[in-house]
């Protein structure tokens, strides 16, 4: 399992957590600009500069979004 920094993990948590919100309520301009603006900072975080991420990155970080934060098992 990766480790990625705090904010990258909080970030994913909220996108998740905006994402079901807005699945509850749809057509909600301010949970979309929300997702809009969570997966811009995920997408470009500073973490991915020195590393390509590969689907299996992105997988585990996704985990860790919807699991709050702890490793899924």
């Amino acid at each position: 399992m990766r480790t990625f920094p705090d904010d990258l993990t909080r970030a994913q948590q909220e996108w998740s957590a905006t994402y079901r919100q807005l699945a509850e309520r749809p057509g909600r301009t301010e949970l979309r600009r929300r997702l809009y603006r969570l997966s811009a900072e995920v997408f470009f975080h500073p973490y991915w500069q020195h590393r390509r991420p590969g689907p299996g990155a992105w997988w585990e970080l996704r985990q860790l979004g919807r699991a709050g934060g702890r490793a899924a098992r």
